[in-house]
């Protein structure tokens, strides 16, 4: 199985990898910044937050390499059905090492997760680009055994992209295939405000433009959604 032949579903984690480790708030709190609002996104959303597993050589048997020294699993517990994109972001800020979240709530998980790199202009420092999530699956769905992988920038590169909306094109690394799939979101985001705006417009010869400016948009999704 290629990475871009993974379907959306949970995954089944080594025993010997299992930490089980609840991590306070006030942790995460200590490695700010953590305004008043993000606080109370903390205690309004977020039951508990465990440190479920850490995969790393001496728990799977799988070399470092590429920046990956460890992948870390944490299980958020929600309180609320959605969770603010900004709580799992304070998280990963806390914590300088990848990490695949599996957020659960009323009976079901889903996983999200970010493309979590060091910067290239500062190593101490890391790159947090935007979450994927898979959909939320009964929590006793039968589990997938981990992608296999030769080592763990390959496993973690396995993970994302079983969260990705589309597959990887022919030979597309895993940061274009990201780079397309966030300027997709772009795209549609402008296309739904665009679309409002022609709903609303009034003048014939601005609708004419308008229209127009939606085809290329809708061109433009179609071209990077395959």
């Amino acid at each position: 199985m290629s990475a871009g032949d993974i379907q959306p579903a949970l995954f089944s984690f080594p025993v010997q990898a299992r930490v089980a480790r609840v991590v306070p708030k006030s942790k995460i709190y200590e490695h700010g910044p953590i305004n008043s609002a993000l606080r109370d996104k903390f205690v309004t959303q977020v039951e508990q937050i465990t440190w479920a597993f850490k995969l790393a050589p001496e728990t799977i048997n799988l070399p470092a390499r590429g920046g990956v020294a460890e992948i870390q699993i944490f299980d958020i517990e929600q309180k609320t059905p959605e969770l603010d994109e900004d709580v799992l972001r304070a998280i990963d800020r806390a914590i300088p090492l990848p990490i695949i979240f599996q957020l659960h709530h009323k009976q079901r998980t889903r996983m999200v997760a970010t493309f979590k790199r060091p910067s290239e202009a500062d190593a101490s420092k890391w790159v947090i680009d935007g979450y994927f999530a898979g959909d939320w699956l009964p929590a006793d769905s039968a589990r997938q055994p981990l992608p296999v992988a030769l080592d763990l920038q390959g496993l973690y590169e396995q993970l994302l992209r079983s969260l990705l909306p589309n597959p990887a094109r022919v030979g597309e690394g895993l940061p274009e295939q990201l780079q397309r799939l966030n300027r997709l979101r772009s795209l549609h985001t402008e296309h739904a405000r665009m679309t409002v705006r022609l709903h609303k417009e009034k003048q014939f010869n601005r609708k004419v433009v308008l229209n127009a400016q939606l085809r290329e948009i809708q061109n433009a999704i179609a071209e990077l959604s395959v």
